[in-house]
């Protein structure tokens, strides 16, 4: 379908992560498409829809009336004017918006201006250190949590592992992750690439999964959300009995191909209340704490 300029449509189309808030009130014209567009870049900056929700009426509820986040990594390591060029794109009156023309016109936009040369430090390389902080249980939750998630819900993060899976296997090499944090513009030596390659390689099988790839990548505000953490929870306590403990741990790092030593640290770690096992208030605390699992356990 074409929109030429002054033509008004009323049917509800498109993705919900994509929509135009004029799409949904059943009213709009071509302004919807620099919506859309500016919806693809920030996700292309940051990996996440700007607009997301566990259900497609949650989503447009967020279209409607969401705030933009500009504070999450890796938006404090993006330039003010690529910052600038989307919160434009975004307006949700689609007369203040910026016309396809004035995009094209943005100085974050034309050949010369002000967008850098390197390209801009992303968020694969920003989520992959975040990932790496975490000890196993945290690792194995988030794991979880990944493999129970919609298509929706991780929207962005297939088409990022399609761009650094060149071969097209399934699987993420030591030196597919090199190239494509390369491309990205990150210069890391080769030591702390393969120390990022360990870490999202949940199963120490030599390669990054898509599975191990979407878990690394998770937004973690999307992880903190109820009833994923309560999913999670149960995943690990296989008895019901309302505590995660050091054998139903144990069987966990088995079925995920992990070591099974320390396991009385990470218990420890979570364990506030120290009666040796972890209750659900000590888990969702422990995964809501951004700060946990950081001594490489």
């Amino acid at each position: 379908m074409s929109i030429t300029t002054g033509e008004t449509f009323t049917d509800v189309v498109g993705s919900p992560y994509y929509v135009a808030p004029e799409v949904l009130r059943k009213n709009y014209g071509q302004e919807c498409d620099v919506w859309s567009a500016g919806v693809i870049i920030y996700i292309l900056l940051s990996g996440v829809p700007p607009f997301w929700d566990e259900t497609e009426q949650g989503i447009f509820e967020q279209v409607l009336k969401g705030e933009l986040d500009f504070i999450s990594e890796p938006w404090p390591s993006i330039s003010e004017s690529a910052k600038d060029l989307v919160r434009k794109m975004l307006v949700r009156d689609p007369k203040k918006r910026l016309t396809a023309h004035e995009v094209l016109c943005h100085p974050w936009v034309q050949v010369g201006g002000v967008a850098p040369d390197k390209p801009l430090d992303s968020a694969v390389l920003s989520r992959l250190k975040q990932f790496s902080a975490m000890n196993r249980l945290k690792k194995i939750a988030i794991r979880v949590i990944a493999e129970n998630m919609s298509e929706e819900e991780i929207a962005g993060l297939k088409e990022m592992f399609r761009m650094i899976d060149a071969d097209n296997s399934g699987q993420i090499t030591l030196e597919e992750l090199k190239k494509g944090l390369e491309r990205v513009g990150s210069v890391l030596k080769d030591s702390e690439i393969t120390w990022l390659m360990q870490a999202a390689d949940i199963d120490n099988s030599g390669t990054i999964d898509y599975g191990e790839f979407i878990a690394a990548m998770l937004h973690l505000n999307k992880v903190q959300k109820e009833d994923h953490l309560f999913a999670a929870f149960n995943y690990f306590d296989k008895d019901g009995s309302g505590y995660i403990t050091k054998d139903e741990l144990q069987q966990a790092c088995q079925q995920f191909g992990l070591q099974e030593d320390h396991l009385d640290d990470i218990i420890r770690e979570a364990d506030k209340d120290n009666d040796g096992r972890i209750d659900y208030s000590e888990f969702v605390a422990m995964m809501q704490d951004t700060d946990f699992g950081k001594k490489g356990i």
